[in-house]
């Protein structure tokens, strides 16, 4: 690109090379949107996600309360995770589980009315994994002393 980009170019090429998944889910919670960081991230490309159900993603125990929720979200148009990180296992391709963290953009027309939720999503497995076993650690050394 020559010359000053422009808003829309800028919003494209940031979405479409960000390390992190950005993703968008509409009202129903099929997934409109699919970036490269989601593809490496989950191993679907996005010919594979786009058009499907949010569930792709999301381990099947935690289905009912995430579809609880979405629920409110759509009816109320507002989420807390949209100022505050959730942290939630995920889904990837090879049916393994990881460790996620994500904010959470409400997408509404020019009447205000919901069409889905946009979410930027960072994979934290390793983190939680050090996290886990340093408690680990901790407990054990305190056990020790106070045998």
């Amino acid at each position: 690109m020559q010359g000053t980009p422009t808003e829309e170019w800028l919003a494209g090429y940031i979405v479409n090379t960000s390390s992190d998944a950005v993703m968008f889910a509409d009202r129903e919670g099929i997934i409109r949107l699919w970036n490269g960081g989601a593809e490496r991230m989950f191993g679907f490309s996005a010919a594979e996600a786009l058009g499907q159900s949010l569930d792709l993603i999301i381990p099947e125990n935690l289905r009912v309360r995430h579809w609880d929720g979405y629920g409110r979200v759509m009816e109320s148009g507002s989420s807390r995770y949209s100022a505050d990180l959730l942290s939630a296992p995920a889904l990837r391709k090879d049916g393994t589980r990881i460790s996620t963290e994500f904010s959470m953009v409400m997408v509404k027309d020019d009447a205000g009315i919901m069409l889905g939720v946009a979410a930027i999503i960072r994979d934290v497995s390793e983190r939680w994994q050090r996290e886990k076993e340093l408690k680990e650690r901790i407990k054990a050394l305190e056990t020790d002393k106070a045998a």
